[in-house]
């Protein structure tokens, strides 16, 4: 179905309102892709925080222009299948990833993150990036670890006395 000039304001609108506040980009040729596989993509991208789209490359190139993922516009070729991650820098990338593990026509074009095109071979690294979860955990352990040191030195301190006595 073809879309009008008005429909295709509100698609690019809406398209640069989520690009504007994402924190990185997977853009996947999806041709071959069941609708099944399509449906459970989009659940579970729900589910994680990511905004995925089909949409034309020219409607795209215009969404993300004044963004920080202005520099993949010359890099939007083919039928591609864009997901923004909305809430974890990652969590666009893990979604691409475990989809692609399953279905061999799902093929990574672009990664985009902090205003870089990064190769489509990046997807690994994003997808690694720990969740807001688990980066607030290991923050927190870095700032337990001297606490942690001085408590064990004084208990060592307190053992060695009491064997003296």
């Amino acid at each position: 179905m073809a879309l009008n000039l008005s429909q295709k304001q509100v698609v690019v609108a809406e398209l640069a309102e989520v690009a504007a506040k994402a924190h990185s980009l997977v853009a996947a040729e999806y041709a071959g892709t069941t609708v099944g596989q399509m449906t459970a993509m989009r659940k579970k991208a729900r589910e994680s925080g990511v905004y995925l789209r089909v949409v034309k490359n020219t409607l795209a190139s215009r969404a993300v222009a004044g963004t920080e993922f202005e520099c993949v516009q010359d890099a939007l070729v083919g039928p591609l299948l864009y997901a923004f991650s909305t809430e974890e820098p990652g969590a666009a990338g893990r979604l691409i990833k475990e989809f692609a593990k399953t279905n061999d026509k799902l093929q990574t074009k672009v990664v985009s993150m902090s205003g870089k095109l990064l190769p489509a071979s990046d997807l690994e690294k994003l997808a690694s990036l720990p969740t807001r979860d688990q980066a607030i955990s290991m923050f927190l352990a870095l700032l337990m670890e001297p606490a942690t040191r001085v408590a064990r030195v004084f208990k060592a301190i307190g053992d060695q006395k009491e064997q003296a006595a």
